[in-house]
């Protein structure tokens, strides 16, 4: 028996939702289109991925990202932009001084104007200019981590008038803190591409899992 066209279309369409329904329903139930070999892969899994294991961890990837690729802009090792934030603000990013400071690297609101950055509590923007004011102090006192470091807690200004780190209690143990955990005390002023053989910031296997460095 043959259906006229347009019954034949008719009793098609009766099991249309059905038949939507019946795919949603096995779907869910397997998995199938989330499923890693279906679904693309988590492109910030793998880039935190590549960052040598050597590097401290904050914990948090995507925040472990942004301090690699702002020390890499800068030709700075991570390593130390890592020991700088776990100082100032043990990776909190609403982190407020006393004095008024914010953000991550506990910028002063003249210093985040001074090197681009209009919104402190913002990562990416606090660790851009934090690090771009850790590569100009660097420079301006050559590579000497502990007077780079002086300049960034007491102002560049009153490393000059004491010819050194200023006798403040405050700024001596800074100093200390950070350069004992960081372990030296001269950052070699490097160009990006120099600063990924000097500080060995070749990607780690994929399949290594990183863990956080700090207790």
């Amino acid at each position: 028996m043959k259906f006229a066209p347009s019954l034949t279309r008719l009793r098609s369409g009766k099991f249309a939702p059905f038949a939507i329904f019946s795919l949603f329903l096995f779907t869910n139930l397997t998995g199938v289109l989330s499923n890693t070999v279906v679904a693309p892969a988590n492109e910030t899994n793998l880039e935190v991925e590549a960052i040598p294991l050597d590097v401290p961890s904050s914990g948090d990837p995507a925040l472990d990202r942004i301090i690699f690729k702002a020390a890499n802009r800068e030709g700075l090792d991570p390593r130390f932009v890592h020991a700088v934030i776990w100082q100032e603000s043990k990776y909190d990013v609403d982190a407020r001084s006393h004095s008024g400071a914010r953000g991550l690297m506990q910028l002063m609101p003249a210093t985040a104007r001074r090197f681009g950055c209009d919104n402190a509590i913002d990562p990416v923007a606090n660790v851009a200019a934090g690090t771009k004011y850790l590569s100009w102090l660097l420079k301006r006192f050559e590579g000497n981590i502990e007077l780079a470091l002086a300049g960034y807690n007491a102002g560049e200004g009153s490393v000059d008038k004491y010819d050194g780190i200023p006798p403040f209690q405050e700024t001596q143990n800074y100093v200390r803190i950070i350069t004992t955990r960081y372990g030296k005390t001269y950052h070699p002023l490097l160009s990006k591409e120099e600063a990924k053989l000097a500080f060995n910031l070749a990607p780690a296997p994929a399949d290594s899992s990183r863990s956080a460095a700090h207790n």
